[in-house]
């Protein structure tokens, strides 16, 4: 008997050891398999006005609370709302939210969701549709390559399902998701899934013609939203689902870093104002405020977001190289002169500030101080084709045509075609 239950438990211990070390795309499961396994864990989110016009629609998916979560940007605008499937459809109400991390949570009741030992919860005898939770995974657990499946309801249509790989991980921990799983319009607040069917992320935004520029947020923020309680809308305010405080910088933080990766500068704008409006002490929002107005080509709004950032962090090289940049774009070359020579102050070896320095030399006209300038630049960083360039010129503008010739001979080892055209300048008669 003893023997036996020896055996026994030896090959137990050795199936549990294969089981470990089989590998993970042997328990992965299809993209059919994944969808047929959440497909009842999402549903449609609609958004009403007081009047009952539809002012917003998403997706959204079933946690194993009972509520719903989705896009705060989904229901933001109205007073109203509706989950379900199809023309089946149960009232919901706002239970938690964060505007920045753009997640809100429903609560509604009538959606007959399955509890994990049986149970129902709902409030009404007959549940309108089948719907379970979603079983959660983790963000932090992914890996980049690894294949994915968002599940959303483009337009209020039937369910369809996308594939892709996680293409990178950004910020965190948690990550936001980038992915390559195309997110269709009115598909935000759906779920991200990994090839075990557990939700991994909540689909949030796209970037228009750039499939490859997906985002969703990481499953691990839900929890935080879920102890945001929406404030109680005073008498009189606008409708729309009433804004929460205290956001924590983190989330403002990495809700910057993918408007900055998407290139959605208006978005960015919008963004940074509120920032800046609930963390004013904050230069990091300021920073990326003036950011998002030099990329809209608004200089002069930039350079005082940078002055406001530096008033908080006087040190900061790049916040000066930054303000720097937007004097250049406005033909204010002696303000570039003290930006630049205030970040060489911090870090002297910095080569980018020696070239801003000597570009802006050279457009007052002080040739000699832009060669130093670019020599300086050089010693720090001798590969840089873009200062053996304007070196070159420099010296064509100082007269020094032998040194100009040298500079391109250099030149001529990082960028060929930049050289033979310089070269063609100086000796064209």
């Amino acid at each position: 008997m003893r023997s036996r239950l020896t055996v026994s438990w030896r090959l137990g211990f050795l199936l549990l050891a294969l089981l470990a070390a089989w590998p993970q795309s042997a328990l992965a499961l299809t993209a059919s398999q994944v969808y047929e396994q959440v497909k009842d864990s999402v549903v449609v989110v609609k958004a009403y006005d007081q009047k009952g016009k539809l002012t917003g629609m998403g997706s959204g998916v079933i946690l194993p609370s009972g509520d719903v979560i989705t896009n705060y940007h989904v229901v933001k605008a109205g007073v109203r709302y509706t989950v379900g499937r199809g023309k089946q459809g149960t009232p919901a109400t706002v239970k938690a939210g964060d505007p920045d991390k753009d997640l809100c949570l429903l609560h509604a009741p009538g959606l007959g969701v399955k509890g994990p030992h049986g149970g129902v919860f709902s409030d009404t005898p007959r549940p309108p549709l089948a719907a379970k939770p979603a079983r959660l995974g983790k963000a932090v657990r992914l890996n980049v390559g690894e294949p994915v499946y968002a599940v959303g309801a483009p337009q209020g249509l039937e369910l369809s399902l996308s594939e892709g790989i996680v293409s990178q991980l950004r910020g965190g921990p948690p990550p936001l998701i980038q992915t390559t799983v195309a997110i269709s319009q009115g598909s935000s607040g759906g779920g991200l899934f990994n090839a075990e069917g557990e939700l991994v992320g909540i689909t949030t935004f796209y970037l228009k013609d750039a499939q490859s520029l997906n985002f969703a947020l990481p499953v691990e923020w839900i929890a935080e939203v879920a102890g945001r309680k929406i404030r109680e809308r005073p008498r009189g305010e606008a409708p729309g689902v009433p804004e929460v405080h205290g956001i924590p910088k983190e989330g403002w933080e990495d809700r910057g870093r993918a408007l900055e990766i998407a290139q959605d500068w208006q978005g960015l704008l919008a963004h940074c104002r509120r920032w800046t409006q609930a963390e004013p002490r904050n230069d990091f929002a300021w920073f990326d405020l003036g950011f998002a107005y030099a990329n809209l080509g608004r200089h002069r709004e930039a350079i005082e977001a940078y002055r406001q950032a530096l008033r908080l962090k006087p040190d900061d090289v790049n916040i000066w190289l930054n303000l720097g940049g937007a004097y250049g774009k406005l033909g204010r070359y002696r303000e570039v002169v003290e930006a630049s020579r205030q970040a060489l102050r911090l870090k002297p070896d910095d080569a980018d500030a020696w070239i801003n320095l000597g570009i802006a030399y050279g457009k007052l006209g002080r040739d000699r101080e832009a060669i130093a300038a670019y020599r300086e630049a050089l010693r720090f960083k001798p590969d840089d084709a873009q200062a053996w360039n304007n070196l070159a010129i420099a010296y064509v503008l100082s007269g020094n045509r032998s040194a100009a010739l040298e500079a391109v001979k250099e030149l001529r080892r990082y960028n060929p075609q930049k050289a033979e055209k310089l070269f063609n300048l100086i000796m064209k008669p």
